[in-house]
């Protein structure tokens, strides 16, 4: 069992990968996005906290966001990949607390680097399946018949509005305002490996397995 972080900026592929890590190794991918609209759904205590949140247009708060890992965590699973959390130093320190209080340990922080340039072609030219939920490029790997999904034969294919360019660079600016110093902050602690998040996800796939199974 191990718990993971994966960094990176947007459109790094972090999402794609926590999903092969789920598949292949049992691992529950912790997406704070996923959370929060799973926990408003299901009408929770802290679903209704946050709903009220955000229909006032305020930010949830890190302890809220704890609140709905710690109780995720609770649940069984083969280790925990935390994809968008922590995001800065003082998350970094809550998560530290969190497991610690449940007498859990932060195994690896990987992170996925990538040229900032290339990231921006990659984003902007992105689609995905609607119902299955499988990615597609327009350069690197459309459909095979255009506007069907290879995976389940959907034709629900969409572009999220903020995978494009502008967006994207203002999204980059962001990271490495507030999330890039938790690169030095975990290389500190001696938990910090690096993989090429352009790789092919298959490469990329590997060099995570080989941190993962270094010990």
């Amino acid at each position: 069992m191990a718990n993971l972080i994966l960094l990176g900026p947007p459109g790094a592929g972090k999402g794609t990968q926590a999903k092969r890590l789920e598949e292949a190794r049992g691992m529950v991918q912790l997406s704070t996005g996923d959370m929060l609209k799973e926990a408003i759904a299901k009408g929770t205590d802290l679903g209704r906290q946050v709903e009220g949140i955000m229909a006032r247009g305020e930010l949830v708060t890190d302890a809220i966001v704890i609140g709905l890992i710690e109780a995720k965590m609770a649940q069984a699973g083969d280790g925990f990949i935390f994809d968008g959390f922590p995001r800065t130093l003082t998350q970094a320190d809550a998560l530290g607390n969190l497991l610690a209080r449940m007498g859990q340990t932060l195994d690896s922080v990987i992170e996925m680097q990538v040229d900032d340039a290339v990231l921006v072609d990659r984003v902007s030219g992105r689609f995905t399946c609607g119902n299955c939920g499988a990615v597609y490029h327009d350069q690197t790997h459309p459909t095979k018949v255009a506007g069907v999904c290879d995976a389940c034969g959907s034709t629900n294919l969409k572009r999220r509005p903020d995978d494009n360019a502008e967006t994207l660079k203002v999204r980059l600016m962001e990271y490495y305002k507030k999330t890039s110093p938790l690169i030095g902050y975990y290389y500190a602690k001696g938990l910090l490996s690096a993989v090429d998040g352009l790789a092919e996800v298959g490469v990329v796939a590997d060099a995570i397995a080989a941190v993962l199974d270094k010990d």
